[in-house]
């Protein structure tokens, strides 16, 4: 049950219930726009059949207030918005029903990436990304009934799970910036490269963490191609033969330039920032990456960009409102 739930229970006033319903939704709305949603031919009217009864930016708003008050799935996010003024406050005529749920999450699937994209360059036009980008994956648990999910090892917990993993991309204050749903936790150098790719197309910084797992001499070297310094630490174990260095790139650099040379200590202070992307990993799951409770990849996949879009969200509205945009939780 969510907060807002369990909350209204306990009012005996018709005054209290919208104070409650208003400071817990409306300030998630009050400075953004999602009506972008309309310019997607997948939320266009059919030409034949039923004319939508709700618009696809009150459905995104009301998935959002969902899952800033920890309900995820198409059953218990239908029972949600059927309380009172929160389907009202989402923008929504009337509570839609589960069928309308998940059709728009199944509509949703095929431009959640672009959703993504367009809150992060509003993001990025407020300055809230910064010069330093982190690359990191993560697990995302599964619910036992998702077929597409596998069992994984979790090397950082030392232990096993069974979902999928996510390779993020972020910056300034907790926000992501890039991100792809991978199979596994440990993402390949494919799925690293495509990433950062990514993250370079919202901005270029000046530097590139990574740990060890990025250790890759592709990534190095595309990085410094495009003069972007990449700090991962370096890693034996990739060779028979290994070099008296602490990070890659203290080799990888002299293959592009001659008279740059990085000090280790000016490395190690650069990459000792990398714990970042570890908290902005704990604030996207705190927004519904850890609570993945779709069937289905696709599904699932869909779900864990909702909740990076939240986190976006969430920043932006502290930011507007004068907060620290790194705060995982509105001010009330």
């Amino acid at each position: 049950m969510s907060s807002t739930t369990a909350t209204l229970q306990d009012l005996d006033s018709v005054d209290a219930f919208l104070n409650v319903a208003a400071t817990e939704t409306v300030p998630l709305f009050e400075h953004l726009e999602f009506e972008f949603l309309l310019e997607y031919d997948v939320f266009a009217p059919a030409s034949r059949g039923r004319t939508r009864v709700h618009q696809p930016p009150d459905l995104f708003r009301g998935f959002l207030h969902c899952y800033y008050e920890d309900v995820y799935g198409t059953r218990p996010v239908a029972r949600e918005l059927q309380h009172g003024l929160v389907w009202y406050y989402c923008g929504l005529d009337k509570p839609p029903s589960r069928d309308t749920i998940d059709r728009f999450l199944t509509d949703l699937e095929h431009v959640i990436d672009d959703v993504f994209q367009r809150l992060v360059e509003q993001a990025a036009a407020r300055g809230l990304l910064n010069s330093t980008y982190s690359i990191d994956s993560t697990h995302v648990e599964a619910i036992q009934y998702n077929d597409d999910a596998s069992w994984n090892y979790d090397s950082t917990a030392e232990e096993h799970y069974y979902g999928f993993g996510c390779t993020i991309v972020s910056t300034g204050s907790k926000i992501p910036i890039a991100a792809e749903f991978t199979q596994r936790k440990q993402a390949d150098a494919e799925t690293a490269m495509r990433v950062t790719k990514d993250a370079l197309a919202v901005g270029t910084p000046i530097w590139m963490l990574g740990d060890s797992a990025y250790d890759i001499l592709e990534w190095h070297d595309f990085l410094l191609e495009v003069g972007i310094v990449p700090v991962a630490p370096y890693n034996p174990r990739n060779t028979d033969d290994p070099l008296d260095i602490e990070y890659r790139v203290e080799d990888r650099i002299k293959e592009h330039s001659e008279e740059v040379q990085l000090k280790q200590s000016v490395l190690d202070e650069t990459y000792n920032r990398r714990t970042g992307v570890e908290r902005t990993n704990d604030a996207v799951k705190d927004c519904g990456l850890g609570h993945v409770r779709a069937r289905g990849r696709v599904h699932a996949r869909t779900e864990v960009f909702i909740a990076l879009c939240l986190r976006i969200v969430v920043a932006i509205t502290n930011f507007e409102r004068g907060d620290d945009p790194g705060r995982e939780k509105l001010t009330l």
